[in-house]
C-alpha cells in the first residue's frame, strides 16, 4: 500500500470494518435433527454463481504501488495463452497471412485480429444459413427421393377414374370403350390391376428367360399357346394390344407417372394378391392357367401355402428368400406379376416425416405460446402491476440501515450510514438523579406508510448532441408527470463539451441554460473522478451545477430538484474536438458508481461527494433514501402517468429489478424510413417483451425508457439486497480494457442490453418486466443511413449479448419451455435473418407456381401464416387498435430490409465500434469509433470515504471562518465601532448557532493533523450549503417519522436547570424574522415550547459569510445532524442575520457559548481538556432548546 496520506484509512478516527446491523433473533423453536434434501443436493451447479463476462482486473488504489510484483498479464506482454476462439479464427483465416493483411491496410495486430474474428462470425452465420437452408429444403429430398421422383405411390381406390397397368396408374378419363370398359373396372375399384387385358409375351420378361419352371414359362395370354399342348386351366383372352404407347394412345389412357399404391389390407381382401419385399404380386392368371399343384416346383408351393392361408395376402418374403431355389426366382416374379407396391414409409421418408412434424410442432408452439401468454399478459397481468402498492402498515428496513457488507464504524451497532449522525449520547439526568434523555439509537424498521407509495426517484438523462428543444421536451415531460416534485430529482449528464450538428451552442450550455440554479452554490467547479477509459482517459473532470428545473406557471407550476453533470475533461483536453467524452455507459456510471458507493459507503470521488451534498440540500434527505432510477435518453417524450406506473411495478413485486415502458415512435409520418419503424417497434414490445414479462425474463431493457432498481428490500424487510448498485455489476460493467471483438460488441455498442444480461446472469431468480401502460415517445431514424448505423449496432450487440445470455443455465422453465431455450430460438432466428428471406421469397414463388397437393406440402406456409398473420391477429384482440394493422402492411412491404439488407451489412461490420451516423457532432464526417489510449494508465483521483471528505469540509469551513475573523479584528483596529460595519454582532448578547458533527473535533483526531491546510480542501466545492442567506430545503419527511430524538417527555423547571447546568446551546429565545418561515412551515422556537413533547430544533448553519454578509457562529463542537436522516424544518435557518430588516437585542437573543444560563456555559468543554470530550469529538448531542 501507499505511504501517501489519503489512501489509508486506519488512522481514523472512526474506525471502519465491513459489517452489518445485528441479525434478527434466531426462533425459539429448535430444528429437528434430520438431513433434508436442499436445492445444493438437487441441482448443485445452480447455485454457483455465473463467471464474470469480462474479468475485471483487480482494483489497486489510485497512486498506490502493489506490496509484490504483478506477474505480466497476456495484455502487457503482448502473448496470448491458449484460446479455442482466437485459433479457430486463425484457421478460417488461413488464407490471409498477415503480411497480406498489412498490405490492405491493417497495420497493427489488434486490427487485424479483430478482422479475422469478423470473418470467423460471417462465415458461422453462413455456416448456421446453410444448415437452415438444409433443414428447410434439402433434407427431404436427402431422406426420402422417392417422395418427389416418379415412381410416388397413389394408394388403391383414391383416385377416381384410374387403373393400374403393370403396377402404374393410369388415367382413363378418356378413354375409349372397346372390348374392356375401363370405367366399369375403375367404378367397382379405382387403380385396380388391369394387365391381364393386355397382350403379353413371354420373351417380354428377360429375367425369367433363364427358368424353366411352370411360372415362369406358362402362356400368359390364349393367343401364345402352343399348338398340340394341352393346359390344365384356362388361359387369360388379353384383347387388348400389347403394353407400349401405341396402345397406350389408341385407347386414350394416360400414364399419370404414379405408381399404384396397396395396404395391407388391400392385399389380403384381394384374392391371388401376394407381397414379396414390399411388391404386390397379382398371381390371378397363373391361378387360372395352373388350378392344380404342380410336382416338384417349390415356388409353386409356397405360392399356393401363402394363397391358401386363411388370413389370405400374405407376404411371402421369408418363404422365398429361405431356400436357393425359391430366392432365384424372385426376379422373375417380380418382373412377371408385377402389380404395386405396399403404401408404406420407408425409413427415410419415415425421419423425414417425423422430423418436419416435430419442427412444425416446436416452431408454432412457440408462436402460438408466445401469442397466448402475451395476451393473457396484456389481459390479466398488467393490470396488476400498476395498482396501488398495498400492505403500507407493514414494518420495513429503514432506508438508514446499511447493507450486509458495508462500510459501518464499530461503534455503530444499529448498521446506520456514518452521514446519520454517529456521536455517542450520554444519558442526561435531573436533579433527582432520574434520567431524563436515555441514549437513542434510529430504529431499524419502519413502517411502509412512513415511506409512502412513492419511492424516491432519480431520473438519469443522458445527453451527446441533442439540441435545446429535445433536451427540454425531455425535462418538461418528466416535470408534468404526475408524481411528485419532492420524491423525484433529474440527473442530468451532459457528456462532454460537444455541439451537435447544425446547433449554435453546446449541449452543456442548452441543458445549465434550462436549470433555475440555486444560489447557495455558486459557480461549480471541476471535481475528478475516475471514467470508463483507457491511459490518460482514465481520468476526468466534471462539473455539477445544481438547482431546480421550473415549467409552467401560476398553480400549475412545477419545481423539480435537478443537477446538470457536465463533463469537461482534464486541462489537456482543451484542444481536442470533445472535451470530456466518455460515452454514454460513462454517463450511466457516475450515477451508478455514485450510488453504489453510498449504499456500502464505499470510497469516493470529489465528484461524488459534491453531488452528495448538493443532492442532500436539493432533496431534503441524503442519497441513500432513492430505491429506483429511472433511465431516458435526451430525445424521448415520457407519458404523464408512466413514472407513476412503472414505480408502482417495483412496489408490486420486490423480485422486480428491472422495468421498461412502452416506446412509441413520435415522428410516424416523417418519412418512409419512419414508416416502417411503427409496427416494428409495436410488436417487439407487445408481443416479444410481454411474452418474456410472463416469466419475468425481459432480454433488453431499452435504455432510451427504462426503470432499474438501486437496492430492494428483502422478503423479511430485516435487509437491503443491492441491485444496480451492486459492486460486482458495477466493476464488470465498468470495464474498458476489451481485447477481443466479442467484448467490444457487448461494451462499446449495446450498453442497454449489455446492462440486461449483466443483471439476469448475476440475479437470474429475479424479473424484469414490461409495463404497456408505462408510455413514451422517441424520435426514430428518419434517413436510411442512421437506421442502417443503428440497426447496426443493435443487430451486433444482439447477437453477442444472446451468445452469453444463452450460457446462463437457471432460467426460468425447462428444455423447449424454457427461457434459455427462446433465447436459443432468437439467437438463432437473428443469424439466419437472411437466409430465412431468401427462402421465404423462394416458398412463396414456389407455392404460386406448384400449389401444394397435401398437408406436408402445405406445413412451410401455415408456418409462414403463423409468424406473419397472429401479431395482427395479437393487436387486434389486445389493443383494438386497427391502424397498427395498416402499419403490418408497411412493414411487410420492407421486409427484404429489415431481414436482408439490415443484417447483411452489420454482419460484415462485426469491426466496426462507431456510431456512425446515429449522434453526429459539428465538424464531425462520421461519428468516432472508441479508440483506445495506449499511453499509460495514471490517475490522481483521490477516494476517500463520507466521513474523511466531511471532516476536510468542516475543517476547511474553520479556516475560512478564522480568515474572516482575523479581517474582522484588523478592521476593527482602523474602525471607531461595530456599529459601523453593517451585518456584524460580536459578543454583546448576539446569539451563535453552532453546528456540531462527530467528524468536526480537534484536529488530533485526523492524520492530517499536522497540516493545518488540509490537501484535499481544494477538491471540495467552495460552497456553503448551510449559508443562512438561503431558504431551508424542502421538508421531505415529517421529522417524527423515522427514528428521529423524540422522547415526548415534559419536564418540570427543576430537571430544566439539571439540564442546562450540563452546558449545551441555547437558541433564541424569540422567533427569528426569516422571510421563508411561512413558505416551509417553520415552527418558532417560541411555539415549540407551549407544545408538550415537542422536539428540539436542531440548527445547522454554517456560513463562508464575507464582511457584508450576516454572521453566523460556526462551532467545533459535537451535536450531530438528526439521526433520522430526515431534515427538520428549520435545518437551514438563519440563527442572527444582522440585518436591518431582521434587528436583535441582546434581550432577545444569546449564545451560552459566551454565557450560559445562570452563568455556566460550554467553553471549558470546548478546551479539549473536559471530561466530555473524546478523540473523535464531543460525547453529547445536547438539544438546542427546550
Amino acid at each position: 500500500m501507499s505511504s501517501r496520506p489519503g489512501y489509508l484509512q486506519a488512522n481514523s478516527s472512526s474506525s471502519i470494518i465491513p459489517t452489518s446491523h445485528p441479525p434478527p433473533p434466531p426462533p425459539p423453536q429448535q430444528r429437528s435433527a434430520t438431513l433434508r434434501r436442499g436445492k445444493t443436493l438437487t441441482r448443485p451447479e445452480r447455485s454457483v454463481a455465473q463467471p464474470p463476462l469480462i474479468t475485471p482486473p483487480a482494483p489497486i488504489l489510485p497512486g498506490a504501488k502493489p506490496s509484490f510484483p504483478a506477474a505480466p498479464t497476456a495484455s502487457a506482454t503482448g502473448e496470448r495463452g491458449f484460446d479455442w476462439w482466437v485459433t479457430l479464427s486463425l484457421v478460417v483465416t488461413f488464407w490471409a497471412p498477415p503480411a497480406v493483411l498489412q498490405a490492405c491496410g491493417f497495420k497493427d495486430s489488434p486490427t487485424r485480429q479483430a478482422w479475422r474474428e469478423k470473418i470467423t462470425l460471417c462465415f458461422i452465420c453462413i455456416v448456421m444459413g446453410g444448415v437452415v437452408a438444409f433443414l428447410t429444403m434439402a433434407l427431404d429430398k436427402v431422406l426420402c427421393p422417392e417422395k418427389g421422383s416418379s415412381n410416388f405411390l397413389r394408394p388403391l381406390g383414391a383416385s377416381p377414374g384410374t387403373v393400374g397397368v403393370g403396377g402404374w396408374l393410369f388415367n382413363i378419363t378418356n378413354s375409349v370403350t372397346t372390348s374392356v370398359n375401363f370405367y366399369d373396372v375403375s367404378t367397382g375399384l379405382s387403380a385396380q390391376d388391369t394387365t391381364n387385358f393386355f397382350s403379353r409375351h413371354n420373351s417380354d420378361y428377360p429375367a425369367c428367360t433363364s427358368l424353366t419352371a411352370r411360372f415362369a414359362t406358362y402362356p400368359l395370354c390364349a393367343s401364345e399357346k402352343v399348338t398340340g399342348t394341352t393346359e390344365n386351366g384356362t388361359l387369360q383372352a388379353c384383347p387388348l394390344g400389347e403394353l407400349n404407347s401405341t396402345t397406350y394412345n389408341t385407347l386414350k389412357i394416360t400414364n399419370s407417372s404414379l405408381q399404384v399404391g396397396y395396404s395391407w389390407e388391400d392385399v389380403s381382401s384381394l384374392k391371388n394378391f401376394l407381397v414379396v419385399d414390399g411388391i404386390v404380386l397379382n398371381f390371378f392368371g397363373y391361378i387360372q392357367a395352373n388350378p392344380n399343384p404342380i410336382l416338384n416346383d417349390s415356388v409353386d408351393s409356397v405360392i399356393r401355402t401363402m394363397l391358401a392361408s386363411p388370413a389370405g395376402g400374405k407376404d411371402a418374403t421369408k418363404l422365398l428368400y429361405n431356400r436357393g431355389t425359391t430366392r432365384d426366382a424372385i426376379p422373375c416374379l417380380v418382373e412377371r406379376y408385377y402389380a404395386g407396391r405396399i403404401d408404406k414409409i420407408t425409413p427415410g421418408c419415415f425421419i423425414s416425416s417425423i422430423f418436419l412434424y416435430l419442427a412444425l410442432g416446436i416452431i408454432l408452439g412457440v408462436i402460438l405460446i408466445r401469442f397466448a401468454m402475451a395476451c393473457i399478459f396484456n389481459w390479466f397481468l398488467s393490470a396488476r402491476m400498476i395498482l396501488p402498492p398495498k400492505g403500507l402498515s407493514n414494518n420495513a428496513v429503514s432506508p438508514m440501515v446499511m447493507p450486509s457488507g458495508a462500510n459501518v464504524s464499530v461503534n455503530n451497532p444499529s448498521g446506520t450510514a456514518p452521514w446519520r449522525g454517529g456521536t455517542i449520547k450520554r444519558p442526561v439526568r435531573g436533579a433527582n438523579g432520574k434520567s431524563i434523555i436515555e441514549p437513542a439509537q434510529p430504529t431499524p424498521l419502519v413502517t411502509q406508510s412512513q415511506i409512502g407509495s412513492e419511492l424516491f426517484t432519480v431520473c438519469l438523462i443522458t445527453c451527446y448532441s441533442e439540441s435545446r428543444e429535445s433536451v427540454k421536451g425531455t425535462c418538461d415531460s418528466l416535470a408534468l408527470t404526475n408524481y411528485s416534485d419532492s420524491r423525484k430529482l433529474l440527473f442530468i449528464v451532459a457528456d462532454g463539451m460537444v455541439t451537435g450538428d447544425g446547433e449554435t451552442a453546446s449541449t452543456p450550455d442548452h441543458c445549465v441554460g434550462l436549470l433555475d440554479a440555486d444560489e447557495r452554490f455558486g459557480n461549480p467547479m471541476p471535481m475528478g473522478y475516475v471514467a470508463v477509459g483507457s491511459g490518460r482517459k482514465r481520468e476526468n473532470r466534471a462539473m455539477v451545477y445544481a438547482g431546480h428545473y421550473v415549467v409552467g406557471s401560476g398553480r400549475d407550476i412545477r419545481r423539480v430538484p435537478t443537477v446538470v453533470v457536465v463533463k469537461c475533461g482534464m486541462p489537456a483536453e482543451a484542444s481536442e474536438k470533445k472535451p470530456g467524452n466518455r460515452g454514454k455507459r460513462d454517463s450511466q456510471l457516475i450515477l451508478m458508481n455514485f450510488f453504489s458507493r453510498v449504499t456500502y459507503n464505499d470510497r469516493m470521488t470529489p465528484l461524488d461527494f459534491d453531488l452528495f451534498r448538493k443532492i442532500q440540500v436539493l432533496m431534503g434527505v441524503t442519497p441513500d433514501f432513492f430505491e429506483v432510477c429511472l433511465m431516458v435518453d435526451a430525445d424521448t417524450v415520457v407519458y404523464r402517468e408512466s413514472m407513476k406506473h412503472l414505480v408502482n411495478c417495483m412496489q408490486h413485486d420486490r423480485l422486480v429489478m428491472g422495468v421498461c415502458g412502452e416506446t412509441r415512435v413520435a415522428n410516424k409520418r416523417q418519412s418512409w424510413v419512419t414508416a416502417i419503424q411503427v409496427y416494428e417497434y409495436f410488436i417487439s414490445h407487445h408481443q416479444s417483451k410481454a411474452f418474456e414479462s410472463v416469466f419475468g425474463g425481459v432480454t433488453c431493457l431499452p435504455g432510451c425508457f427504462s426503470m432499474y432498481r438501486l437496492k430492494s428490500r428483502k422478503t423479511d424487510d430485516e435487509n437491503w439486497i443491492p441491485i444496480i448498485t451492486l459492486p460486482d455489476i458495477v466493476r464488470e460493467y465498468s470495464q474498458s480494457e476489451v481485447s477481443t471483438l466479442h467484448q467490444k460488441n457487448l461494451l462499446l455498442l449495446g450498453e442497454d442490453r449489455f446492462l440486461s444480461t449483466l443483471m439476469l446472469r448475476t440475479f437470474p431468480n429475479r424479473k424484469m418486466m414490461f409495463c404497456p401502460q408505462a408510455r413514451c415517445r422517441t424520435v426514430a431514424p428518419d434517413t436510411f443511413s442512421v437506421l442502417l448505423s443503428q440497426r447496426r449496432r443493435w443487430i451486433n450487440s444482439t447477437i453477442h449479448n444472446l451468445m452469453e445470455l444463452v450460457r446462463v443455465r437457471n432460467l426460468c422453465g425447462t428444455f423447449c419451455f424454457s427461457m434459455q431455450f427462446v433465447v436459443f430460438m432468437d439467437l438463432v432466428g437473428t443469424v439466419t435473418l437472411p437466409i430465412a428471406i431468401c427462402l421465404t421469397v423462394a416458398l412463396i414463388v414456389n407455392s404460386i407456381i406448384t400449389p401444394p397437393s397435401d398437408f406436408e406440402s402445405a406445413i412451410p406456409l401455415i408456418l409462414l401464416a403463423a409468424v406473419l398473420g397472429l401479431p395482427a391477429v395479437l393487436i387486434l384482440i389486445t389493443t383494438g387498435k386497427i391502424i397498427y394493422v395498416c402499419w403490418m402492411f408497411v412493414y411487410l412491404l420492407a421486409l427484404p430490409i429489415w431481414n436482408f439488407v439490415l443484417p447483411v451489412y452489420s454482419f460484415w461490420h462485426f469491426d466496426d465500434f462507431s456510431w456512425g451516423e446515429t449522434r453526429k457532432v459539428a465538424g464531425d464526417l462520421k461519428g468516432a469509433a472508441h479508440e483506445d489510449d495506449k499511453s499509460e494508465l495514471v490517475t490522481t483521483v483521490p477516494l476517500r470515504r463520507w466521513e474523511d471528505w466531511e471532516r476536510s469540509r468542516l475543517r476547511r469551513i474553520k479556516r475560512e471562518e478564522r480568515r474572516r475573523r482575523d479581517l474582522e479584528r484588523m478592521e476593527r483596529a482602523f474602525q471607531p465601532g461595530p456599529e459601523l460595519v453593517p451585518g456584524f454582532q460580536r459578543g454583546d448578547g448576539a446569539p451563535a448557532q453552532r453546528y456540531y458533527s462527530e467528524y468536526e473535533g480537534s484536529d488530533s483526531a485526523s492524520m492530517f493533523s499536522s497540516n493545518d491546510e488540509d490537501q484535499w480542501g481544494g477538491q471540495i466545492g467552495a460552497y456553503n450549503e448551510n449559508s443562512s442567506q438561503f431558504p431551508p430545503p424542502p421538508l421531505a419527511f415529517d421529522p417524527s417519522a423515522i427514528g428521529a430524538d423524540l422522547d415526548g417527555d415534559v419536564v418540570d423547571s427543576t430537571d430544566m436547570d439539571a439540564m442546562l447546568d450540563q452546558g449545551f446551546d441555547d437558541g433564541p429565545s424569540t422567533p427569528v424574522n426569516n422571510p421563508f418561515t411561512n413558505n416551509y412551515n417553520v415552527l418558532s422556537t417560541q411555539s415549540q415550547t407551549n407544545i408538550p413533547g415537542a422536539p428540539p430544533l436542531m440548527s445547522s448553519t454554517r456560513s463562508l459569510a464575507g464582511p457584508h454578509m450576516p454572521r453566523f457562529e460556526l462551532s467545533d463542537g459535537a451535536p450531530a445532524p438528526p439521526r433520522s436522516g430526515y431534515s427538520t424544518p428549520n435545518a437551514y435557518m438563519p440563527i442572527s442575520p444582522s440585518t436591518p430588516n431582521s434587528p436583535h437585542s441582546a434581550e432577545s437573543s444569546h449564545s451560552t457559548a459566551v454565557e450560559g444560563r445562570s452563568g455556566n456555559g460550554h467553553a471549558k468543554q470546548r478546551s479539549g481538556g473536559g471530561k466530555n470530550w473524546g478523540p473523535g469529538g464531543p460525547l453529547i448531542d445536547p438539544p438546542a432548546r427546550f
